[in-house]
């Protein structure tokens, strides 16, 4: 009974403790302002980054907006994870945790993680220099190796690609050694047509021009005219001619297939006949009397 009145004395002179209680106070206060401080700080560094690529943007030398765009999500997660690690660093030194005892053990721990975890290292590093390089951004059609599509997200560790069929292709950017980016340049749209060989190519090729003329007009993908090569190709029942027009990245396909149709209206509208194959069907009766008046002939 006395030993359980001691340990009551002394839990009560610890919570009766009045310099006990001061301490835990200053340190919860110093705890707090270092929160609030981080966060002001983020919030000033973040400033400070908006701020100079805002001035960037008004330079005649500027970078392209998807890189500026990267890179502005990039320093504001890297100023946030620093920040943060530092306020976290001081508040366990506020707790009496032996920081310096920790972050040796956690040097060993990550020392022998990367032994381990070498794929993860390289995931990251290429992620890393691909967000860097701006390589390609969300939103644009690449191919990777077997896989094209459009990028849906960049992480440090994977890239995922969407496919036209919908199938989501996620690689680990390690593994992406070659890129083939279509959405940094015009794309070229390159389309056939057949003129019948009874047809006045001349008159043909003079109509098609006047119609390709007015195609920008009708559509703002079109980056210039298109333009009317020539003679491509002899076909069996054809003369092949070829339109080359310069389009908006990745607009080539839609534009395509725009002005096959447009010239086709329009070759319709001059009585110029494209081509088409041809079956001609004899009857067994018909053959009979063919037969028969090369006989009596």
């Amino acid at each position: 009974m006395d030993s359980f009145n001691r340990v009551l004395t002394r839990i009560h002179n610890r919570f009766l403790d009045e310099d006990r209680w001061a301490a835990i106070g200053e340190g919860a206060i110093k705890i707090l302002l270092i929160l609030i401080v981080s966060g002001i700080l983020i919030r000033i560094g973040k400033a400070a980054i908006h701020k100079a690529f805002e001035i960037r943007l008004k330079m005649p030398l500027r970078v392209t907006e998807r890189r500026e765009a990267t890179m502005i999500r990039l320093l504001d997660n890297i100023l946030s994870y620093a920040i943060y690690f530092i306020a976290f660093v001081m508040i366990l030194t506020e707790l009496t945790i032996d920081v310096k005892a920790m972050l040796a053990g956690a040097g060993i721990v990550g020392l022998a993680v990367g032994f381990g975890a070498q794929n993860l290292v390289k995931d990251i590093i290429t992620g890393f220099f691909i967000i860097f390089e701006d390589q390609f951004s969300v939103g644009d059609h690449i191919r990777i190796d077997a896989f094209e599509g459009t990028v849906e997200s960049i992480g440090l560790r994977t890239t995922k690609i969407k496919s036209w069929t919908g199938e989501l292709h996620i690689l680990p950017n390690g593994s992406i050694t070659q890129v083939t980016n279509y959405s940094l340049n015009n794309s070229i749209a390159v389309v056939d047509i057949g003129i019948a060989y009874e047809e006045d190519i001349e008159n043909a090729e003079k109509i098609i021009r006047g119609i390709l003329e007015k195609l920008p007009k009708i559509d703002e993908d079109l980056v210039k005219p298109p333009e009317l090569v020539g003679v491509q190709n002899f076909g069996p029942t054809e003369v092949t001619l070829r339109v080359v027009a310069e389009t908006k990245p990745m607009k080539h396909a839609a534009i395509a297939r725009m002005i096959r149709k447009e010239i086709k209206l329009g070759l319709d509208e001059h009585g110029i006949d494209i081509p088409f194959p041809r079956m001609v069907m004899y009857s067994r009766e018909d053959i009979g009397g063919h037969a028969a008046d090369r006989g009596k002939s």
